[in-house]
């Protein structure tokens, strides 16, 4: 969705770019060579089976979020999609999907901005979902929606679902639908969620440690129908595209505090937040292991921000004195999805961002006290190449060796790109050893005829649908139904093992920002929890680790947000443990017939 500031030098003649959001390829002459994201590095397929399955046919998921772009406007707002969130709403143990609608465009003299619904569909275990979304009070009020994510910002026990899109966050409270059920009630103006600007990802976390998830808001730009100029398109012959952001003025984040009596306090000005990102995703978790939560935000062709948190609801931000707002050129990229792990055992949570055509996506390396490290090309990303445009990802550990992969999903935002496709594949890369380093390699063929299509990607989440300890993953398109990828792999020949960590913090306070480390083999394996992550979406709150051959693992040790460490002896792989902040007793979880 956007890039940088660069030249592009085709065969035979220099291609201008046109600015547009970080690099919108918008080339004035069209170039001698033109390069597929097809086109990119391979190595060579290997044989064996695949891992992930579509499941979607016979799931009972049937959706589709829409952008409206058949009306021909060719306005930014189609550009951005729609995420996915993943919660257990009715507190069964599986867990639910719900999908933002989306929307379009109505009139043509005078155009109105229309909402679709969006859809919660309940698990009913064994990859069979249903619609609940109208019984369950999710089926208005109705606006054009992108974003979703889930935090129980009540601390009842039940998650609540905040719903981002054009003008509008309505957060949607998870309360007793008075017959044993579960139901949900808007509750955005009464908790003070008033803001009408155009929101697109945000993230709970705890950040003031009153065990409270507080929340922070990306918005995007001040596009409307009354600044909605007509930008030409990259090739010659191309009159009119999507604009680019670099034609807008940014939308100031918004950060909330929880008060924890059901409203929230806006403390922007006071965080301080800075006003001039265009923001597409956040992370809430610990980057600098002090024990609080910090804030990392992608934002698109501008700098992305690191919010260091310094206690007390004050924050600094020093994305570039840490080095990880620009890419290793020093400009600035157009970023879209984030996460963030310990991929190469250092123990500490590397920063990851999906990045805009011509640019490589982006992996900080954490090197602790000394900040963050570009480390995109010798950690072996920039062998994909520059063509993709890159959304929802996350990290994965897809094989359950211990060492975590990555996982991308892609599409365009023109209508008519030059050196690239719209529709694009997706991207499984493999955490391995070469050259005495971690390198993320891809694997055409074993993710499965999915990873072979080409799609207008957007949201992602990864998530253990049906509890076998093996991620799976939730996948949302631009104008074509969402894909369920089940991850085959322990079913087809890989004999590797897990363990799955459910953190509850002590009278249900909020965890994101807590550091799981587990002792297995010689390793030391670390998760993180966080608030937010991927593009729009929220993905599983489980912990996972995988074991490899190991079939016995030694300590477990929690350090939760306030700082304080816990430790545990004697999990049993092979399924998902529930840890209590302050008891000693983990609790083996029994998924649900």
């Amino acid at each position: 969705m956007s890039s940088s500031r660069r030249l592009l030098i085709a065969i035979g003649a220099v291609v201008a770019l046109f600015i547009a959001g970080g690099v919108w390829f918008a080339t004035r002459a069209k170039p001698a060579v033109e390069v597929s994201p097809e086109a990119a590095p391979k190595t060579e397929e290997p044989a064996g089976p695949v891992i992930f399955e579509d499941v979607t046919p016979g799931s009972g998921v049937v959706f589709t979020c829409r952008n409206g772009e058949e009306a021909n406007r060719y306005t930014i707002l189609e550009s951005l999609g729609c995420g996915v969130a993943v919660l257990d709403y009715d507190g069964d143990g599986r867990l639910d999907l719900f999908f933002p609608g989306g929307g379009y465009f109505e009139g043509d003299s005078a155009p109105q901005i229309r909402g679709l619904p969006g859809k919660l569909y309940r698990n009913l275990g064994n990859w069979k979902f249903a619609d609940v979304t109208a019984q369950a009070g999710l089926d208005g009020p109705v606006f054009y929606s992108h974003g979703a994510t889930a935090g129980d910002y009540d601390r009842d026990g039940f998650p609540d679902l905040l719903v981002t899109g054009w003008n509008r966050t309505v957060l949607y409270h998870n309360v007793s639908d008075g017959n044993g059920g579960r139901r949900f009630e808007d509750v955005s103006e009464k908790a003070g969620l008033t803001d009408t600007r155009w929101a697109t990802s945000a993230a709970w976390g705890d950040l003031d440690g009153d065990g409270f998830p507080d929340l922070y808001v990306c918005y995007y730009t001040d596009w409307s129908f009354a600044n909605d100029p007509k930008c030409t398109g990259q090739g010659r012959d191309t009159t009119k595209d999507v604009c680019s952001p670099h034609q807008f003025g940014p939308l100031q984040h918004r950060l909330y505090r929880n008060k924890g009596d059901g409203t929230f306090a806006d403390i922007t000005a006071t965080a301080p937040l800075r006003p001039d990102g265009k923001g597409l995703g956040v992370l809430i978790t610990d980057l600098d292991a002090d024990g609080r939560p910090d804030i990392y935000v992608a934002n698109d062709g501008g700098d992305n921000f690191l919010y260091v948190n310094r206690g007390g609801m004050k924050f600094e931000e020093r994305g570039r004195a840490t080095g990880c707002a620009l890419d290793d050129t020093g400009l600035f990229n157009g970023s879209m999805g984030v996460d963030a792990a310990d991929y190469d055992e250092s123990g500490r949570p590397s920063v990851w961002v999906t990045n805009y055509q011509g640019e490589l996506h982006a992996l900080y390396r954490n090197l602790g006290p000394t900040g963050f490290r570009h480390d995109s090309q010798s950690a072996g990303v920039a062998r994909l190449g520059r063509q993709f445009v890159g959304f929802g990802t996350g990290f994965v550990d897809f094989d359950n060796d211990g060492w975590e992969d990555l996982v991308i999903s892609n599409g365009h935002v023109l209508r008519h790109p030059t050196g690239s496709t719209v529709k694009q594949r997706p991207v499984l890369l493999r955490n391995e050893q070469h050259d005495g380093r971690r390198q993320f390699r891809e694997i055409p063929g074993k993710g499965g005829p999915y990873f072979r299509g080409q799609y207008g990607g957007r949201g992602l989440a990864v998530a253990d649908l049906d509890d076998d300890g093996w991620p799976d993953l939730i996948i949302t398109h631009q104008n074509e139904p969402v894909v369920l990828l089940r991850n085959v792999a322990g079913a087809t020949g890989t004999t590797n093992n897990w363990l799955g960590i459910s953190l509850a913090g002590r009278d249900r306070r909020d965890v994101a920002g807590a550091t799981v480390t587990l002792e297995v083999n010689g390793r030391k394996l670390t998760r993180f929890t966080h608030g937010g992550g991927s593009y729009l979406s929220t993905g599983d709150s489980r912990l996972r680790f995988g074991l490899g051959a190991a079939s016995q693992v030694g300590r477990l040790t929690v350090r939760w947000p306030n700082g304080k460490e816990e430790q545990y002896d004697g999990l049993q792989p092979g399924r998902y443990w529930r840890i209590t902040e302050g008891n000693p007793k983990p609790e083996t979880i029994t998924p649900p017939k």
